[in-house]
């Protein structure tokens, strides 16, 4: 009797793990990667090698950016499918192709640069059953150098305010998607190295389920094709773009409250030290007022972006 119930137990727990393998295995097999790579021949095919190891996937995907090198040829003999561009256009550019051109019901960005650990691919391919959008988040430990640390940092703390939901790694570059979701949002994607910010926003703005996946990043090999001023820059424009787009109020009502409490505070000085109020005091609520205005009709553009039938 005992010897039957543990081989009941037994086959039971085998049943499930089967069962849960059969299940990340399916998500695997439906899913296209996406690697943008520009210049990166000495990583591009230890990765797809990796990766095609690591599960059954429905493609790999390898669009060559414009590469001066051989990325596309070593791509191709590891067993990818290449899309190439004339020129180079930029990460966001090559991520749309490859979105675009996917044949999965999901999709898997992963960096050519070699930083992303392939086993950590079905990883976040396994979350989609549950969440429209899973993201790779880095520990701070694992990215290049301080000053990058800290520009992440201040990222993710704005678009957290902003979104009004955390957001431990806005820049990660690897992230699993389901595919017509991600088709809804390609027009707002620019071309250069912001595809992350925008889908990550647009999706949490949107109502879609966002999951964020701890991972180790390795140390990438060659140079970063990222300069932290001006792409910094950028980043933060794109983030006040797509709040902007998703949820205006989120930035107009502060700006409108400052203005306010900066002309109700003059006003208020004024008056007791000279015994007036002063026109740049009624500019300041008048302007507080307009950017509030400005607001609400903002905000009432961006839910039309929602009700039109998809």
């Amino acid at each position: 009797m005992l010897v039957l119930h543990l081989d009941l137990r037994y086959s039971l727990t085998f049943t499930a793990a089967r069962a849960a393998h059969t299940t990340l295995s399916d998500l695997a097999t439906r899913t296209s990667i996406i690697i943008p790579a520009f210049n990166e021949a000495h990583a591009v095919g230890t990765l797809v090698h990796a990766l095609r190891s690591t599960a059954t996937w429905k493609e790999i995907l390898v669009v060559d950016d414009g590469s001066s090198d051989e990325t596309g040829e070593r791509a191709a003999s590891a067993g990818a499918r290449v899309l190439k561009h004339p020129y180079n256009k930029g990460n966001g550019a090559a991520v749309k192709t490859g979105i675009r051109n996917a044949t999965g019901e999901f999709v898997l960005v992963v960096d050519a640069d070699g930083q992303h650990q392939p086993d950590d691919a079905l990883r976040l391919v396994n979350r989609l059953a549950d969440y429209e959008l899973v993201v790779g988040a880095r520990s701070a430990a694992t990215q290049a150098s301080t000053a990058r640390r800290l520009g992440n940092f201040a990222l993710n703390r704005i678009a957290t305010f902003m979104s009004g939901r955390p957001i431990p790694d806005l820049t990660s570059g690897f992230r699993a998607a389901h595919r017509d979701r991600i088709l809804e949002f390609l027009h707002l994607v620019p071309n250069g190295f912001s595809t992350p910010t925008t889908t990550t926003l647009c999706f949490i703005r949107a109502g879609y389920s966002v999951d964020f996946v701890p991972i180790h990043a390795a140390q990438r090999q060659g140079r970063s094709k990222i300069k932290l001023g001006s792409d910094g820059a950028r980043f933060f424009l794109i983030l006040l773009k797509v709040i902007t787009l998703f949820s205006p109020l989120r930035i107009f009502v502060p700006v409108s409250l400052t203005l306010l409490t900066g002309g109700a505070a003059y006003a208020v000085w004024t008056i007791a030290t000279q015994s007036h109020v002063t026109n740049s005091s009624v500019l300041l609520i008048l302007a507080s007022i307009v950017t509030f205005l400005i607001g609400l009709v903002s905000e009432q553009i961006a839910a039309l972006r929602f009700e039109r039938p998809r």
